[in-house]
Formats: C-alpha cells, sequence, structure tokens
C-alpha cells in the first residue's frame, strides 16, 4: 500500500484572514462541503478572533455548528488565547489550534503578549479542557518558527522547547510553522530532525507559505524528515496581518498534485478538487490566486484513476 500524507485545508482560515471580499456563510459552508467531499477529512474552518480585529470570521460560531453537521468531516478552528478557546469549545468544536509564536517580536505584535503569557494561555485551555471533560483536541502551532520579519533569526532551541513543553502539557499535535515564508529545504531538514528526536515523528506536522517560492521544496524536505501532516490553502491563500511581508500558504492543488507524483497517497479527488478551485476564482474575483495545478492541469502521465474525470 502507498504511505499517506494528511493534507489539512486551512484556506478558510489562513486564507481569508488578508482577503478583502467578505464571504458569505453560505459561500464559505458550500466550499467546506465541496472540499470534503474531495476528499479532506480535516478542514481548519475559521478562527474565533475578536468580530473588530478581523470582521471575516464574525460567523464563527455558526459556520462551526453547521460544518460540525457535514459527514465525514473534522471542522477545526484556530484560537490565540483563553477567550476565544472558550468560544470554540462553546460551540462544540473538535479540534483547536493554538498559535503562539516562537518570535517575541511577533508573539506582541499578534496577540500583544511574550511567548511565555502566550504558553501559559495554554495551559490554562488545556486545564479548562480536563475541567470540564470537553470532547475535544487541542494543538499547539509554534508561529515564526523558521524565522520572523520583524525580529529576523528565531532561536532553533526556543522552538524545541515551546514544542516540548506543548506537548508534555497534553498538546495532540505540534505543528512548526513558516509564517512568513523564511524557511529553506535545510533548515527545515534540521529542525525537524531535531524536533522528531524529542517528540516523535506521529505528533507533528508542517504549515509552509510560499512567499519566497520555497514552499514545495520545504515540504519534500520535511517528508524526509518522516513528517506526513501538512497544511496548505487552496488557490495557495493566505498571510499573516501582523507580520510584514508574509504572503499565501503552498497552494492545496498543487502540493497533493505534488505528493501523488511522489508515491503517495492523498485520498484528494483532483477533478472536484479543481472544479472548486474554479468556484474559488470566482468567489474572489479581485484576489489573486496562485497555484500552478489551475492552469496546467495535471500532465497526461499523472495516474489515470485520479484524472480520468478531467480529461
Amino acid at each position: 500500500m502507498k504511505d499517506s500524507i494528511f493534507l489539512r485545508e486551512v484556506g478558510l482560515r489562513d486564507g481569508l484572514q488578508l482577503v478583502k471580499t467578505h464571504l458569505s456563510t453560505e459561500i464559505k459552508l458550500a466550499w467546506i462541503s465541496e472540499q470534503s467531499k474531495a476528499g479532506f477529512g480535516e478542514i481548519e474552518v475559521t478562527s474565533f478572533v475578536p468580530q473588530k480585529l478581523l470582521p471575516q470570521f464574525s460567523d464563527a460560531e455558526e459556520l462551526m455548528v453547521a460544518s460540525n453537521n457535514l459527514p465525514n468531516l473534522r471542522a477545526s478552528a484556530l484560537v490565540l488565547n483563553v477567550k476565544g478557546a472558550i468560544r470554540a469549545l462553546e460551540c462544540g468544536t473538535k479540534k483547536v489550534t493554538f498559535v503562539l509564536s516562537a518570535s517575541e517580536m511577533h508573539n506582541k505584535s499578534n496577540v500583544k503578549c511574550s511567548t511565555d503569557d502566550s504558553l501559559a494561555m495554554f495551559f490554562d485551555i488545556l486545564n479548562l479542557v480536563k475541567e470540564k471533560k470537553y470532547n475535544v483536541e487541542i494543538a499547539g502551532a509554534i508561529a515564526t518558527s523558521f524565522g520572523c520579519s520583524i525580529q529576523g533569526d528565531v532561536s532553533e532551541r526556543r522552538v524545541i522547547d515551546l514544542a516540548g513543553k506543548m506537548l508534555a502539557a497534553g498538546a495532540s499535535e505540534i505543528i512548526l510553522a513558516d509564517t512568513v515564508g523564511y524557511a529553506n529545504p535545510m533548515q527545515v531538514k534540521h529542525l525537524f530532525s531535531m524536533l522528531n528526536s524529542i517528540i516523535g515523528k506521529r505528533h507533528v506536522a508542517a504549515h509552509f507559505h510560499d512567499t519566497r517560492g520555497m514552499g514545495l521544496a520545504n515540504v519534500v524536505a520535511a517528508i524526509d524528515e518522516g513528517v506526513r501532516r501538512f497544511d496548505s490553502a487552496l488557490g495557495g491563500l493566505g498571510g499573516c496581518p501582523f507580520a510584514p511581508g508574509a504572503s499565501g500558504n503552498i497552494a492545496t492543488e498543487d502540493c497533493a498534485y505534488l505528493l501523488e507524483s511522489m508515491g503517495f497517497s492523498t485520498n484528494v479527488d483532483f477533478a472536484k478538487l479543481l472544479l472548486l478551485r474554479k468556484k474559488l476564482s470566482s468567489w474572489l474575483p479581485n484576489e489573486k490566486l496562485e497555484g500552478r495545478l489551475g492552469a496546467a492541469r495535471p500532465a497526461i502521465n499523472f495516474p489515470t484513476e485520479l484524472i480520468s474525470p478531467l480529461i
């Protein structure tokens, strides 16, 4: 059997937090439903943040409740603090990703507190989950793990220390995020090698941006170190509003194509995914979308069972 790699769609959260077009809840639900049918078992559908900060996510509760009713889908959400986590938990979110930054300057820009303060919030959320006996998975994401456009270099030891503390406290998964697209393949291999030696491969995931064109190369480097879980955004949407110069995620369609071409199984239905990609263009007509597969289409020697509906 093929080795499987799991792709989590983050376009509805990371992708939409910078776009000027406000998508309706109905369109978001159509996106979620169609991408789930295209073989995606987890979609990060929203972020529980103040409406005045990111009005795109003012429908977070409504969207999460509706997404939880879709079959074969784990709808996840991002939070930055305890208040956001409480909102997520109270509307039945099954997976919450708490993000802090390894860069002190980015963390203070993003959430107005130190990284250690954010770490303390993460511990408080885990304690709340235990106390209230919520049936939820809590993941920890470490932003700017590979560098910061405000601070510059970020200590690898700091990243590893944060990952170890979050996992020891009860995190189900540690996601290393290249928030501003500073990573290169050698750096990726080294940091994930360090991380794997401490916490093991089964708990790790990667979140790469393609700001400087190295996103997919970094995916391959992470695969070489045993990473089998990746975030991506349809059309390469995304970016951080609190980090100058940050731009889009790796494109979901391109990443899935890369993985299948390398012999991995992603469970992606490319016919359905590329039809959804076309709809995304119509939903966001004034936004620049990335991704090569939408324009070039699969090669004729791509596995027939994956592309036959497209021919």
